[in-house]
């Protein structure tokens, strides 16, 4: 399989003064996704934790919501000249029952490590093919889900403690997952955010933990109008971003209930949608 970082020479300046070394560099490889033998979408991801990519990404498309839709995901033979496996392309068949969306396999999906899966931009489509509500408890007897501002303003921290390979490299996003608590449940690196969030849902779907309904997700990057969608068709109820949030995305967390937190850094944070989760002490008062 490919390696998750690379060695490739460089020339290094430092103050006038110019040598030459090795530098560590994350790997970037092209992946292939293929629903039961058809081909459907390519992604430049960081190899590793390709089948629960190749789950999460299906997740969000809508394909699969539990662990008893999958049957397996193998490997298939790369396009190499002597014929050797590649671990680039990879075939996900999912049990009988499975209803394929249309759109899904109508079309092919080109994604790449910078914006994902630009160009689907409909708020109807993920309202109409979520497949849970975000009601936090999904009839339950547990209470809602209620977030400490405190709590949220540690969590960019601990994520970035445990980006292993970020510090080796310095080129990749992360997500993670926490408890309503603040226990870190999982976290992944990828040279792609979309690409984290699927690993991270793929590995959930793979437990049988779906739907994520006390969970937050934390992406070390911007909050798109795509990773609100994949929180959303995971039951993800809190989407919390160190950077800023798209239109798109505040947009469909409103639609959807999805609580959308952006700039948190430090003890700061913005609030977009979904405030009834966060517990606020003070009386917000209007910007002029």
């Amino acid at each position: 399989m490919g390696r998750v970082t690379e060695r490739r020479k460089v020339i290094r300046i430092r103050d006038g003064a110019v040598s030459t070394r090795p530098d560590t560099l994350v790997a970037e490889e092209p992946m292939e996704i293929r629903l039961n033998g058809k081909p459907l979408a390519i992604t430049m991801r960081t190899p590793g934790d390709d089948f629960a990519l190749a789950a999460g990404f299906l997740v969000s498309e809508g394909v699969l919501a539990e662990k008893s839709d999958l049957q397996n995901i193998v490997y298939c033979a790369g396009a190499t000249a002597d014929g050797s496996n590649t671990y680039n392309v990879v075939d996900v068949r999912t049990t009988s029952g499975v209803v394929i969306p249309d759109i899904t396999l109508e079309r092919n999906v080109y994604t790449t490590s910078s914006c994902g899966l630009c160009g689907k931009a409909s708020l109807d489509a993920v309202r109409t093919t979520a497949r849970w509500p975000m009601d936090d408890t999904h009839g339950g007897d547990a209470p809602p889900v209620r977030l400490d501002p405190d709590l949220l303003a540690g969590l960019p921290d601990r994520l970035r403690a445990a980006q292993r390979v970020f510090d080796r490299t310095g080129g990749l996003h992360a997500a993670a997952l926490f408890t309503e608590d603040g226990e870190l449940l999982d976290v992944r690196e990828d040279v792609g955010r979309h690409n984290a969030v699927d690993k991270l849902v793929g590995r959930a779907l793979q437990n049988g933990s779906l739907p994520l309904s006390r969970a937050v997700l934390l992406v070390s990057g911007r909050a798109s109008f795509e990773l609100a969608q994949k929180a959303v068709m995971a039951g993800i109820p809190v989407l919390a971003a160190v950077s800023a949030p798209s239109s798109l995305a505040v947009d469909l967390a409103a639609e959807t209930g999805l609580t959308l937190v952006g700039f948190l850094r430090g003890a700061s944070m913005n609030v977009y949608a979904g405030e009834h989760r966060i517990a606020l002490r003070a009386t917000a008062t209007q910007g002029g």
